[in-house]
């Protein structure tokens, strides 16, 4: 013990005071996420396999029955200035450590927006794609694109009396959802046991 560096423990507890800051912050972020949800959304599916409508399946990775009608989210994990327009490509994050570029979100938010509408056919279906706080659009917002301020804002229902009664309306279009995600998962087993 007394051949290690004095140095040494107070560096250890700045790892440790870092290490507990990046879980609260973590946690507090997740929180707030599920906070948003839980306000705007009165049920919710996560990793949904519906058919395209083209003899395909298209995966939906949240899909929300709110009072304005059923809401795709994809949520992108990025921190840092994000560089993305509705005309390009591809849309680049710069952050503190890394720089990477990932495909245009808004062509399959589409697709899945499509997918939906083929099943529901007269509920309204919007779709975002959901950035954390941590990112920023510094060269203007491409639609579609939202943070939880304001996915919020959008999708808040301050007369909860009269969201109760939209989301009765809703609520057989929501089960038409469920039983075709039922039945594409049926089908993708049986296919599995067949080969």
């Amino acid at each position: 013990m007394a051949d290690q560096p004095q140095w040494l423990f107070p560096l250890a507890g700045v790892m440790l005071i870092l290490l507990v800051w990046l879980i609260y912050r973590s946690r507090k972020r997740g929180d707030r996420m599920r906070q948003v949800l839980d306000e705007i959304s009165y049920d919710r599916i996560h990793g949904l396999l519906i058919p395209n409508g083209d003899e395909g399946e298209i995966q939906i990775d949240h899909l929300l029955l709110t009072s304005q009608g059923l809401l795709i989210l994809d949520i992108k994990d990025a921190s840092g200035a994000v560089f993305g327009s509705d005309k390009m490509q591809d849309w680049t994050v710069i952050g503190e450590e890394r720089r990477y570029t990932f495909p245009n979100p808004q062509a399959a938010l589409y697709d899945r927006i499509a997918a939906v509408r083929h099943i529901v056919r007269q509920v309204p279906v919007a779709g975002r794609i959901l950035f954390p706080d941590t990112a920023s659009f510094t060269k203007g917002v491409p639609d579609f694109v939202a943070d939880l301020d304001a996915l919020l804002g959008e999708f808040g229902e301050s007369d909860k009396a009269a969201a109760k009664v939209k989301i009765e309306a809703f609520k057989p279009h929501w089960d038409l959802i469920r039983k075709a995600a039922l039945s594409t998962e049926v089908d993708e087993i049986r296919s599995r046991k067949a080969r």
